[in-house]
């Protein structure tokens, strides 16, 4: 026995003793060299500190093996004995050492033995305390960390991260010292440290997932307080950090992250949001407590998919597809009557071939009671931002909600009458969105019963918005049944007269546009309605400046009924219309809107106006009476000129409106030209002078009819000369002109004679127009004059006027001197030798003899003429 143990110690060591024998001569050798080396870091000198590490920093770089076939695992055991007795508790105090040179060094050195130690775990016990005195120590507490250099605390995190990563759960006992030093980077000054430090967090939360639920909480804090940072690459470090550690934490913080994650909804830089996106999408698919979150968590991933970066929006739409079928796979049993019997998409759906996934519908439709009132609550918020991200994704819920949005309809409408009301475009697009889903999947039985209370209730622009989104994204053949109930409710005067705003106008006109739009040839039950809505539209047009668009509906309207133009819808409807408003035109003013769709229909209708005559002629007679509203009255005899001057293709376009010529002249001029003191009367004598010179222009009226005008008329257009008026005097002076052309021969000599001292009289006008007139009617009134024996009745007058006109042809005004000459060469037929002797008498008294020659020339060629 004695010879078998001696020769088992004679016998050659086997590979496992001499590899350890090995392994124990590298750790004795290192040991050797460090022991020589450790005493400098007691050096009093800064330079011998760092002089030692140094050199230790040198020592460790040759003692690690290069040589390419070198085991590395014999190397990092060699290492490990010296590294964790002798290096690392020295280390560690130089951590604190005065010169950051020498601290910078013992971090680097501590970063190189973790890394090259065989079991980088023991050293946790140490590691992690010191590294949480140096970055969360007591003077922390007034802001000021113990490690005074941004780049030292940068390394010491990294350190702390590198610690992290290769103890993994052997962490979890100094999870506290981590966290503490975790809580204080968080809020480091330098940007650097605090996105290492979001990394370090995720990391420590992957590394114990079984103890980090403890303490993740105490990260939520520091970590939400530079979410809002101003480097935009710190605000996503943490946000995927915080993603992280709540995915390995505690979800009670979910209530504490999302309304922060909520504001990175709106960061100006894409990746923030790109972040957040990714991140509640991953806790929707992964996160342990999920279906407890899904009414906070799916309102931010549903946001993002109206996102204006294609690829956030892309990639909220792939996790909310993931989300939807990972829910549709976990609740198959519930679902499996809806999955085996799969509905097709609605009918009228905007855009079925993107129908969200039957589990993305279900989760909505089962979390829309709880997601609604924050939505309608945010869509009204005071901050724009807000505002249209709650517009948007109350149209993405809507979208999936399909006919499941019923039940919420009453809530859906409120919150869309108010947002529709906003000043951002952005908001009442989006709105108007919402607002044409629920056309597409709600019952118009339904929704116009609500729609329509709200609008008799209070009529507003937003509401006519609501009613006009949600006819366009209905069908026609589900709105047909109610199309006359809609018209008839447009047409109310509390609704369709409801404002003169032009944005009400706008509103009112875009129901009817898309009525037409939607139903075409199916407006022919309610164009009476239509029509009525839209001349009262016109009648605003005014002050909204919206008759073209009016004028453009009107066409579409008559094109989907099958009639040439607007002039036949006018034809088949002024009639009813005229009916409804003559009930009350003993009451209207200038600002009744009977008044002013009267005169729409007045200037509008064109031929149309001359088969409502019976109802027409009546309403004019009582509105144009001296005493009813002079303003109203002004606006009418404008209107009713502009008609009369195109009389033929408007009142007289059924050739009956000689039946009320009497009316016209005896019962509403006559009475209009009645002098009466003050300037709006004096306005009103020159409407109805225009209006008299429309009717006699128009070439409607016979021979007769025109001497039966004069005969009514000519009186008092006789004292309308002496109008202030210069228009007045001068469409008066081409009255009597017309007048006088048509009468011919004169029926009575008496009124005749009172005629031309009238005339004479403008011939001392201010105005030359008026001047140049009067001699024009001088000229026709002696034409009138006959010329046979009946003429020496007229004899006195007709000299009284020769030596009268001898007098301007002496006139200042070349113009009037000529036109004077005419009116004297075409009386001179009459009496030629009684005219000889007046221009003899004055020819050598005038300035410039030369009219009177001119005169006397052709007074003496009239014999050879002859």
């Amino acid at each position: 026995m004695a010879a078998l143990v001696a020769a088992e110690a004679a016998a050659p060591p086997g590979p496992a003793e001499a590899a350890e024998t090995s392994e124990t001569a590298e750790a004795a050798e290192l040991s050797r060299a460090l022991s020589r080396l450790l005493p400098g870091l007691e050096a009093d000198s800064k330079l011998g500190r760092r002089r030692a590490l140094e050199a230790l920093q040198r020592a460790l770089e040759a003692a690690w093996p290069q040589a390419p076939d070198a085991d590395p695992a014999a190397a990092a055991a060699a290492f490990q004995g010296p590294w964790a007795r002798l290096l690392l508790p020295r280390l560690l105090r130089c951590l604190a050492d005065p010169a950051e040179g020498c601290r910078a060094l013992a971090v680097h050195l501590l970063d190189l033995g973790l890394r090259r130690a065989a079991r980088p775990r023991d050293a946790l016990p140490r590691l992690l305390p010191a590294l949480a005195a140096r970055l969360a120590g007591p003077e922390s507490a007034r802001g000021r960390p113990p490690e005074a250099c941004e780049e030292l605390r940068l390394a010491l995190v990294q350190l702390l991260s590198l610690a992290v990563r290769l103890g993994g759960p052997a962490l979890a006992p100094h999870l506290d010292d981590a966290v503490r030093a975790l809580r204080c980077t968080l809020l480091d000054p330098f940007a650097a440290v605090r996105r290492e430090s979001c990394e370090c967090a995720a990391s420590l939360a992957r590394a114990t997932p079984d103890h980090f639920h403890m303490q993740s909480e105490s990260l939520i804090g520091p970590l939400m307080q530079s979410i809002s940072h101003q480097h935009w690459k710190v605000r996503v470090a943490v946000t995927e950090a915080t993603g992280t550690v709540i995915q390995f934490g505690s979800a009670k913080s979910v209530d504490d992250v999302l309304p922060h994650f909520a504001q990175r909804l709106f960061d100006d830089v894409p990746q923030v949001r790109q972040a957040v996106t990714s991140v509640v999408g991953g806790w929707l698919l992964d996160l342990r407590d999920r279906y407890s979150f899904f009414h906070k968590l799916i309102p931010l991933l549903l946001s993002s998919l109206e996102d204006d970066i294609p690829e956030i929006a892309l990639t909220a739409a792939n996790l909310w597809e993931k989300v939807g079928l990972q829910w549709q796979r976990e609740n198959e049993d519930d679902l499996k009557d809806k999955l085996d019997f799969a509905t097709p998409p609605p009918a009228h759906h905007p855009s079925p071939e993107n129908r969200p996934v039957l589990g993305c519908r279900e989760l909505v439709f089962r979390n829309l009671s709880k997601i609604l009132p924050a939505v309608c609550h945010d869509i009204t918020d005071w901050v724009v931002g807000t505002r249209v991200k709650a517009a948007q994704l109350l149209a993405v819920l809507l979208l999936h909600a399909e006919d499941h949005m019923t039940q919420h309809l009453d809530v859906i409408l409120r919150a869309l009458h108010q947002a529709c009301a906003d000043d951002d475009s952005a908001v009442v697009s989006n709105c108007a969105r919402s607002a044409e889903l629920i056309g597409a999947f709600v019952s118009p039985e339904v929704f116009l019963k609500l729609i329509l209370s709200m609008l008799k209730k209070s009529p507003s622009p937003s509401s006519l918005l609501v009613l006009a989104s949600v006819i366009r994204g209905c069908s026609r053949e589900a709105l047909q049944p109610h199309l006359k109930v809609i018209a008839t409710e447009l047409a109310r005067p509390h609704i369709c007269q409801g404002s003169e705003n032009r944005l009400y106008g706008e509103h009112v006109l875009l129901c009817v546009q898309t009525l037409v739009s939607v139903c075409r040839e199916d407006c022919r039950g309610c164009s009476l309605q239509l029509v009525e809505v839209l001349v009262t539209v016109l009648a605003f047009s005014a002050a909204t400046g919206l008759s073209d668009k009016v004028q453009e509906t009107m066409d579409t309207l008559a094109s989907v009924q099958g009639v040439d133009g607007s002039q036949d819808l006018y034809r088949e409807h002024a009639g009813p219309v005229l009916e409804q408003l003559a009930a009350s035109h003993q009451d209207w003013t200038v600002h009744s809107v009977e008044f002013l769709r009267f005169n729409v229909l007045l200037t509008h209708a064109g031929p149309a106006l001359g088969g409502v005559l019976p109802q027409l002629v009546p309403a004019l007679r009582s509105c144009l009476q001296p005493a009813r509203d002079p303003q109203m009255r002004l606006r009418l005899f404008s209107s009713l000129s502009r008609v009369l001057l195109s009389a033929q293709e408007t009142v007289n376009f059924q050739g009956q409106f000689h039946h009320y010529l009497d009316t016209m002249t005896k019962d509403i001029l006559v009475p209009n030209l009645q002098w009466h003191a003050g300037k709006t009367a004096a306005a009103i004598r020159m409407a109805a002078v225009s209006c008299l010179w429309a009717l006699i222009s128009s070439d409607i009226l016979s021979e007769n009819q025109m001497r039966e005008v004069q005969e009514t008329l000519m009186p008092d257009i006789l004292t309308t000369l002496e109008e202030d008026s210069q228009r007045t005097r001068l469409i008066s002076c081409q009255i009597i002109n017309r007048f006088l052309k048509t009468s011919g021969s004169v029926a009575d000599p008496e009124k005749f004679i009172k005629i031309y001292p009238e005339l004479l009289k403008r011939l001392d006008d201010v105005s030359h127009e008026v001047r140049l007139a009067a001699t024009s009617a001088l000229v026709t009134w002696l034409a009138c004059v006959p010329n046979d024996d009946r003429k020496a009745h007229y004899q006195s007058n007709i000299q009284f006027l020769y030596r009268e006109l001898l007098v301007y042809l002496d006139d200042p005004e070349a113009a009037v001197q000529d036109a004077v000459l005419e009116v004297l060469k075409a009386g001179s037929i009459l009496f030629p030798e009684l005219l000889v002797r007046e221009t003899e008498a004055v020819v050598e008294k005038h300035r410039s003899p030369a009219h009177c020659q001119q005169l006397l020339s052709y007074l003496q060629a009239l014999p050879l003429a002859q």
